[in-house]
């Protein structure tokens, strides 16, 4: 694959080209996720439920992510490496900063953080630095104590009014990218459309540049999985088919459908 970076996704986006994102957390599956023809890998702090056996994210920490970013970043190929920054290691600047530098200097192009408009000023400082940051809204699995659960956000238009401004103050902070997570589809849409920066959905409908999913889950390995999950190992005989059977989906248009998204 050529080299992705972060212009490649602006002018897949521009151009209206969907692009994809799959989680990895080894060399051996960033290797095959990158021959699929994914763009874009997360490192995500989900290995603290499919690795780890955690029920939530929030167990993960720095040095974890550290070493998993290490691995798939031996084996990405030309995809860009995004690493999860885990619960409470961005909680002001300067930790912000030691941290996302750890992940970057693992092998990372970017580093993911949640949260909205409170990070503002953590996104300025960081992208000043050279430490380009994607930004996660809506369910943000951190904090799902506070939410009380993993639940759809944005329904009302109170809700929907504060994701989408702190969408676009997010991206004036120098977010390069955006993850959107368990919202409306038509809040996704709009959301896209008014951002000039890639908007990458989760469980947010097919409105978005691109789709990502866990891995485990697309492939059909989890036990529980949200509404929006599709299993793509359905009809293929090895997980690189049904890894490329994704990848092939998100860019024809056809994953996500109406039975995946929320209203």
């Amino acid at each position: 694959m050529t080299k992705v970076t972060i212009s490649t996704l602006g002018k897949m986006k521009a151009a209206g080209e969907k692009f994809v994102c799959i989680t990895a957390y080894d060399a051996t599956f960033a290797s095959i996720i990158s021959e699929a023809g994914a763009e874009t890998i997360l490192v995500g702090d989900s290995l603290g439920m499919v690795l780890q056996g955690h029920d939530s994210t929030i167990p993960v920490t720095i040095d974890h992510m550290s070493y998993h970013t290490e691995c798939v970043c031996r084996a990405a190929n030309g995809a860009l490496v995004i690493a999860d920054m885990p619960f409470m290691t961005y909680s002001t600047p300067d930790q912000a900063m030691a941290n996302a530098t750890r992940l970057m200097q693992a092998g990372a192009q970017m580093v993911k953080m949640e949260g909205g408009t409170w990070l503002s000023g953590t996104i300025s400082k960081l992208v000043e630095r050279g430490i380009p940051v994607c930004a996660h809204l809506g369910l943000t699995p951190q904090s799902v104590n506070t939410f009380g659960g993993f639940k759809v956000q944005g329904r009302t238009p109170k809700e929907a009014k504060s994701i989408l401004a702190d969408a676009v103050e997010i991206k004036d902070a120098g977010a390069s990218l955006l993850v959107l997570e368990c919202i409306p589809a038509d809040l996704a849409s709009d959301i896209s459309r008014k951002l000039d920066i890639p908007v990458i959905g989760i469980g947010a409908g097919p409105g978005t540049d691109a789709q990502v999913l866990v891995m485990h889950d697309l492939l059909g390995l989890s036990r529980h999985t949200a509404r929006f999950v599709q299993n793509f190992m359905e009809g293929q005989s090895t997980i690189q088919g049904a890894l490329k059977a994704f990848v092939d989906a998100v860019k024809a248009g056809k994953y996500p459908t109406e039975e995946h998204s929320y209203r």
